[in-house]
This record gives structure tokens, sequence and C-alpha cells, in this order.
């Protein structure tokens, strides 16, 4: 396996009480580095608070209560992604996930109109994302699904949408907009605002079917969003690091949340990955109150969690 970057100890205390709000674990249709209940157990030695368990293609309520059951010092907290493997923008299913517990609800991804339509290429030596092989052997065996459509041509929400926003506000729930078009989420966010939805994540905007320009991110947070910074996006080469230091300073730290998206057999460790981010930010001449900001706070006021008593005043 791979050998990767081992954090330090200065990093590990930084991201103590930290949420990762985009992981890819065990069991899945895919090969993950680690399982559900394995990296709770991690999570809780390294002094880490909770994760949120992505599927593309399968809800996670049921199984992260499970995981809490078993290691109940870790929120392990479920989530669905409306791709066409739970009947894209359905609100049925958006409504039982909600009574499930799931805590985020991640616009379509694999599915999007965004992502089937992308001509983007990769950048050369990137890493191409796991999903894109079962998208290919779905399309292969005649099983390609309709794009999920989330706006209408006039770029309203379309009925299902509005329907999923209002049982999301109903639940309370987190909305990700996944690989929507930068176009797409500048009209869903105000909609969901009006809908009820109160905490709202831009699904990694440097992603490379996104690739969202910084005047767009700034446009969003001054709506009260948070710009999602995964490790992975940079780390497997879809984005200059300079890109991705240049968008969370331009749009500002305090606009910014960290995940990793992690899981991947071939990247490094789930739960080493927050505090890699510490030192890789502490490198790029970050102050730690920044760090802690971005990796902490921030994710805990997403995930729902009690602010630390280190949290800044707007964050209690």
């Amino acid at each position: 396996m791979t050998e990767h970057a081992t954090p330090s100890a200065r990093a590990r205390a930084l991201v103590r009480g930290a949420y990762d709000l985009h992981v890819h674990v065990a069991p899945d249709v895919m090969t993950r580095r680690i399982s559900d209940l394995d990296l709770a157990v991690r999570f809780r030695d390294l002094g880490l608070a909770g994760f949120v368990i992505k599927s593309h293609y399968v809800p996670t309520a049921e199984r992260a209560e499970h995981v809490r059951a078993v290691v109940p010092e870790v929120q392990t907290l479920g989530a669905i992604t409306l791709n066409a493997s739970v009947g894209g923008m359905n609100p049925v299913a958006v409504e039982i996930a909600g009574r499930g517990g799931a805590k985020v609800v991640w616009f379509p991804t694999v599915d999007s109109d965004n992502q089937r339509s992308c001509l983007a290429e990769e950048p050369e030596g990137a890493t191409p994302p796991m999903w894109a092989r079962l998208q290919q052997d779905l399309e292969d065996a005649g099983m390609k699904a309709e794009a999920v459509r989330v706006l209408e041509d006039d770029g309203t929400p379309t009925r299902q949408t509005a329907q999923v926003l209002q049982v999301m506000a109903k639940h309370s729930m987190v909305l990700a907009t996944g690989h929507l078009h930068t176009d797409e989420s500048s009209a869903l966010v105000p909609a969901a605002r009006a809908a009820g939805v109160e905490r709202i994540i831009v699904t990694h905007p440097e992603f490379t079917s996104q690739r969202m320009g910084l005047d767009s991110q700034r446009a969003l947070a001054e709506q009260g969003v948070f710009l999602e910074r995964c490790l992975t996006t940079p780390l497997t080469g879809k984005v200059s690091w300079e890109t991705w230091h240049a968008n969370i300073r331009g749009a500002g730290v305090e606009h910014s949340v960290i995940s990793t998206d992690l899981g991947q057999p071939f990247n490094p460790p789930v739960e080493d990955g927050l505090a890699i981010v510490a030192d890789l930010m502490l490198s790029a001449g970050y102050p730690e109150s920044e760090i802690r900001l971005m990796t902490v706070h921030n994710s805990r006021h997403l995930a729902g969690a009690d602010p630390l008593p280190d949290a800044p005043a707007h964050l209690r």
C-alpha cells in the first residue's frame, strides 16, 4: 500500500473535536480502505468527534445508527445522495431518510446533468474517481439512467426539488450541492433558503466537473453557505494546491469547512485526513486559529454539535 504522510502531534491536537463531513467507508458497492465501525474506533481514540458516511448509491442513516450504538463516543451520521439509485430527486426517499436520522442530503453527484455532460479533462496525472468505472459498467449493461433534473429551464426548482427542500427543512437536514454546475448551485441556494433550509455546503467547488470560480464562491459565501475544501481534490491532482489555497483565502476562511472525501484504498487513512490538512496548512502559513475554525468549529456547526469553548462568538 502507498506510504502517506504521518500527521504531527501538533496537527492531531489542532483537529481534536472535529467532524469529517465527507467520508467513503465500507460496506459499500466499491472497495473502501476501512469500515464504518473501525473508523469510529479510530476517531474515538484520536479525539475526533464524528463523521458523515457518504455513498453515491445508498442511504446510510441506518448504518450510522448501528455504528453509534457500538461506538457511542463518536457521532457517526447518515446521509442520502439523490442519484438514480434512490430515484433521483425523490422527496419520499428524503422523507424516509430524514425520519431515519440522516443528517446530510447530497444533491446529484454521479447522475447530475453537470457531471454527465462534463467535457473538462482531468489534469495530467490526476487519479480518476472510483465511481467512474461503476458508472461505465451500468452504461455498458444498458442501465444508464436519465440525468437527475434539479431545475426547470427557467432556473426555478422543479416540483420534486421544491418538495425535497421542504422535507429537508422539516427535518433540519444539511444541503450539500453535490456535483451541480455553478449556475445550478447559484439558483438552488436562495431557493433552499426560502424553503427554510438553514445549513448549506457547496460540495468541493474545485472538483473537475465544477471548477467554480472565485467570484461565484464569494457570491455564495455572502449568502451564508460553507464552501467545502476536500483534501482529495488537490491530493489526487484534480486542482493545484495553489488554486485550492487561493480560493480558501479569497472567499474567506470563515466560509470554508475542511473535509477529506477519503476512503479510497490508494489514499491516506481516513482518520489521518484532517490532521494531514492541518499540517499542510501550517506549512502554508495559516494561523492555528484559522485551521481550527475550518476543521473543527465550522464542521461542528454544520453537524449540529454543541460549540466548543474556543469557538468564535458567531458560532455559539
